[in-house]
């Protein structure tokens, strides 16, 4: 039996690092029961990226219990049905902040898209949104998921969101356990690049690794309207972290390599200066 701790979660490069050192000191581990346990906060849009690592975790015929967890924790990724994967009851979201967890393959996309506008599109809890600034999440968030269909070589793709209306935001965070930024670049053009290098790549208008079709667009102009939104992204491969928002770009290494990739993404729902990007290309023209 292992156990581990994974203390006030939320979308900061040190707690990315805890999830990625729990992946990293158990893929190797067979046939054991492996405790985890959530202490002090968890994010919940985060049970995205917790939920990729433990399905790569139990794939090597290991059992994971998730126990010692707080109600202020625990009511809310029950709310979101992440704990329903690992043996708990459902609650009901009576407070309607909740963007369900789900594990999808990757040709779900058109479910997927149906899912983002239900939850985002035509949710009445939302009522200071504007349509235009819905539309535009909405759109942002399914770049997002057309980007890890296209490029991760994933099995599943892991999603879930969180509304905060006292602060005014919502975070979303679409999670692949596939072979990641650099990975698919250097194989793609024959390069070396690192895990920041190839990010930065993949996240600059006109590259891409599509062959024969256009392309380089999609993550490009999620950067753009993040900053006209006064927003925050952040991009885990590899060993590369990646995040811009208003105070600039931060780039960093973890100490091991995440099993795929991580795009999280915060914007902000009282937002009213960046609607002029709403007449952008189409989703099928993406990265």
């Amino acid at each position: 039996m292992a156990n581990f701790n994974l203390r006030n979660i939320d979308s900061t490069f040190q707690c990315y690092e805890q999830i990625i050192k729990l992946y990293n000191e158990c893929k190797n581990i067979l046939f054991e029961d492996i405790n985890i346990s959530l202490e002090q906060w968890f994010g919940a849009n985060l049970s995205s990226a917790l939920g990729g690592v433990l399905d790569k975790i139990e794939a090597n015929f290991n059992k994971i219990k998730i126990e010692n967890v707080p109600d202020s924790i625990k009511t809310i990724i029950q709310k979101n049905d992440f704990l329903s994967h690992y043996g708990f009851p459902r609650l009901p979201d009576n407070y309607g902040t909740i963007i369900k967890y789900l594990k999808l393959k990757p040709a779900d996309g058109r479910f997927f898209y149906n899912y983002v506008v239900k939850e985002l599109l035509y949710r009445p809890e939302l009522p200071a949104m504007s349509l235009p600034l819905k539309k535009k999440i909405t759109e942002s968030i399914y770049e997002i998921f057309v980007n890890a269909q296209y490029h991760s070589e994933t099995e599943f793709i892991y999603t879930c969101g969180q509304f905060y209306p006292s602060q005014h935001k919502i975070e979303f965070t679409i999670t692949d356990t596939g072979i990641g930024f650099k990975n698919k670049v250097n194989r793609r053009f024959n390069r070396n690049l690192t895990s920041i290098q190839a990010i930065k790549w993949a996240t600059t208008e006109g590259h891409s690794t599509k062959v024969g079709i256009s392309g380089g667009i999609g993550l490009a102009l999620l950067k753009e309207f993040v900053k006209k939104n006064n927003g925050k992204i952040q991009i885990v491969s590899d060993d590369g972290f990646y995040q811009l928002d208003a105070n600039g770009e931060q780039k960093k290494l973890f100490s091991y390599p995440f099993p795929g990739s991580i795009v999280n993404v915060q914007f902000r729902t009282d937002d009213i200066a960046s609607y002029a990007l709403m007449n952008e290309p189409r989703t099928e023209d993406l990265f």
